[in-house]
């Protein structure tokens, strides 16, 4: 449900500083990549079978470092098996598998959605063979959702801004808050009886310390080298890299492809710290968190089946905001479970709920943080591997 952008040219040196200021006026990702690695937003063209052409909406679901990490399974009749794909997984920064999750959850949404649509009704079961363990590397191939297909799907509103959702990345307009209304209208989203509870705030006293939390504990993930490895692992540069793998983080502008091109694109080790190509990156989050000017939030209790629920209820706020004209990106680096992060964790939680961070499942936990504003310009679409990598028939 992020994206981390990160340039290291050759040792920090002349060329990073003289262009650092380019890099950060024009961002690190273009505003167009190649055809096919986005035509998913074109909906599910050519498909004419009812659950194919629902997996082919809910492709289009956020999750995090656009990692896509599903499975649908269509081979028993009238219904869809969805599981993890386990090689898809992040177990530096999601070390319990829970962003995962939320991201199956958002899936699960818009595949309700796009069923109903089409006049087919759903019954959601999830975890029909128990819960995912703890450890991902105890993770095995069982069910995330048995969706089995009913008569008489009623169409959702929600669903018009299926192919026209996006998560800006980029800094918002300060000269444009957010109002209170569009905050309550924004939170109203939900599915009368949701098991999770959204709240949010336009506060300008709450503002500082929220954004203070988004900018501290997003430098704690790029200071650390593991969890800031694990995003330059996923970079794609350039239309044949995004074009072969459709997922990760995608990088076009002209700059960082003439970059790759001269060979001082590093993608083998964290940029220096004081570079220019370091101090790059940084501007980027500081500019993401000083811009929010609102946030909104996910809590409730943080069993695996809360985690696939929060995704739901995520996918419905996002699709909410899209009606609404309002840009709305997840700052969730204080929600991650490693160790570095753990003062942030704690601290989200008390600015948030007032209370300490779980100790429990059952306890009270966020499990989505997200900034919200309006974007300066167009907010591109994210590439989408193909549908037929996502089914197994």
């Amino acid at each position: 449900m992020r994206r981390r952008n990160f340039i290291r040219l050759a040792g920090g040196g002349t060329i990073a500083a003289a262009t650092a200021g380019t890099l950060a006026a024009c961002g690190v990702a273009g505003p167009h990549y190649p055809a096919e690695a986005v035509e998913a937003w074109q909906g599910p063209v050519g498909e004419t079978e009812v659950r194919r052409r629902a997996v082919a909406y809910a492709i289009t679901a956020p999750n995090p470092h656009n990692l896509q990490p599903w499975a649908a399974d269509l081979r028993e009749e009238d219904v869809i098996t969805l599981r993890t794909d386990r090689e898809r997984v992040l177990p530096h920064t999601d070390p319990l598998g829970r962003q995962i999750l939320i991201g199956h959850g958002a899936f699960l949404e818009l595949l309700v959605l796009a069923l109903a649509q089409q006049g087919v009704g759903s019954t959601v079961q999830l975890w029909p063979q128990g819960p995912l363990p703890a450890a991902l590397a105890d993770w095995d191939d069982r069910p995330v959702a048995r969706v089995t297909l009913t008569p008489a799907g009623r169409p959702d509103a929600l669903f018009a801004q299926v192919l026209q959702r996006r998560t800006p990345k980029s800094d918002f307009d300060t000269a444009r808050p957010v109002a209170p209304e569009v905050l309550a209208a924004l939170l109203a989203s939900q599915r009368p009886g949701a098991p999770l509870q959204t709240g949010g705030t336009v506060d300008g006293a709450r503002l500082g310390p929220l954004r203070a939390l988004c900018w501290e504990s997003a430098q704690v993930e790029l200071l650390t080298p593991r969890t800031m490895m694990e995003s330059i692992h996923l970079t794609r540069v350039g239309p044949s890299e995004i074009l072969r793998h459709r997922d990760g983080i995608s990088l076009n502008s002209p700059f960082i492809r003439a970059v790759s091109a001269l060979g001082m694109f590093d993608r083998s080790a964290p940029p220096a710290e004081g570079s220019a190509a370091y101090k790059s990156a940084m501007g980027r989050f500081e500019g993401h968190s000083r811009t929010a000017m609102g946030f909104v939030w996910i809590t409730g209790g943080n069993t695996r089946a809360d985690q696939v629920q929060a995704g739901r209820a995520y996918a419905r706020l996002q699709l909410q905001a899209t009606a609404l004209g309002v840009g709305m990106h997840p700052m969730s680096q204080a929600l991650q479970e490693f160790a570095e992060m753990a003062p942030h964790y704690e601290r989200v939680h008390h600015l948030v709920l007032g209370r300490p961070a779980p100790r429990s499942a059952d306890d009270a936990t966020v499990q989505m943080f997200c900034r919200i504003g309006y974007p300066h310009g167009e907010v591109p679409a994210t590439p989408r591997r193909p549908l037929a990598q996502f089914v197994r028939a």
